[in-house]
């Protein structure tokens, strides 16, 4: 969610296409079966260069969902964009791909993660954790 209002501003400042129609915003989202899918009656024309922007990558994974759904629709990514890559600038997407900031975070597997193994209580912030809740 925090991916579509920054989109909708990108979009919002970018100049005229040269046929004089203004770029829009659209987005992706997961079905019920988790698979990211244009919905809500957007649609990607034959060939249309695409932007994909994101608040904030940390794996990345995200945004190669999103490439393969345009791309699929036959539209063409031209770049990625987002203001921060929590990788420290180790993600590598088909596209050129710029951060506003980027910052190096440590992700951990459950095994390897020091908190874990002290004993701290475990949380999932995020969409898909606050959709299961109550």
């Amino acid at each position: 969610i925090g991916g579509i209002v920054l989109g909708h501003e990108v979009a919002r400042a970018t100049p005229a296409r040269p046929d004089g129609s203004m770029a829009r915003a659209i987005f992706v989202e997961r079905d019920a079966r988790g698979l990211m899918v244009l919905r809500r009656g957007f649609e990607v024309g034959p060939d249309e260069h695409v932007l994909v922007v994101e608040d904030v990558w940390t794996t990345g994974g995200s945004t190669y969902e999103t490439i393969r759904v345009i791309e699929q629709a036959g539209g063409r990514v031209v770049a990625a964009g987002a203001l921060i890559d929590r990788s420290g600038g180790q993600l590598e997407f088909p596209v050129r791909a710029e951060a506003l900031v980027d910052l190096k975070i440590e992700n951990y597997d459950a095994a390897d993660c020091p908190l874990c193994r002290a004993g701290s209580a475990v949380t999932r912030p995020g969409s898909r954790f606050l959709g299961a809740m109550p």
